[in-house]
């Protein structure tokens, strides 16, 4: 079996490091546009610009019925409830809370629910505690 070295001449080398240059720099100087094959054609004088919000709607990290205070807040919730607590009712997940080390704003509000009530989701102990949940899931 004949052994042969694998390696390319400088000259070789040197064309096979320029076609890859834009992929190991990245964007910036040499990056990724280098090529001009690369760089995206401008819109047609009859065509409309393009754009990453189609018909102007821009959508947000928050579901439709909720606003991003509200998904942070009840998210904020869900941390000092652990999937241990649920199903639960108001104590057990005052105790969990409290476990949890949930700071007092958290365990007034747990305190607020109302007592005999079984809750499945931290989305149900936040509806109980007056708040709406998003409309559509998906």
């Amino acid at each position: 079996m004949e052994r042969g070295s694998s390696k390319h001449g400088p000259r070789v080398d040197e064309q096979m490091s320029r076609e890859v240059s834009g992929l190991v720099q990245g964007p910036g100087t040499g990056g990724s546009r280098v090529d001009e094959a690369r760089v995206p054609e401008p819109a047609g004088e009859d065509q409309p610009e393009a754009t990453t919000a189609p018909a102007g709607d821009l959508r947000t990290g928050a579901p439709k019925g909720m606003s991003s205070e509200d998904v942070e807040r009840r998210s904020r919730l869900g941390r000092f409830i652990t999937m241990s607590a649920l199903p639960g009712d108001r104590e057990a997940l005052i105790a969990n809370a409290r476990d949890n080390e949930a700071p007092a704003d958290i365990l007034a509000a747990l305190e607020r629910l109302p007592e005999g009530t079984s809750y499945q989701t931290v989305s149900e102990v936040w509806a109980a505690l007056g708040h709406k949940n998003e409309t559509t899931r998906w």
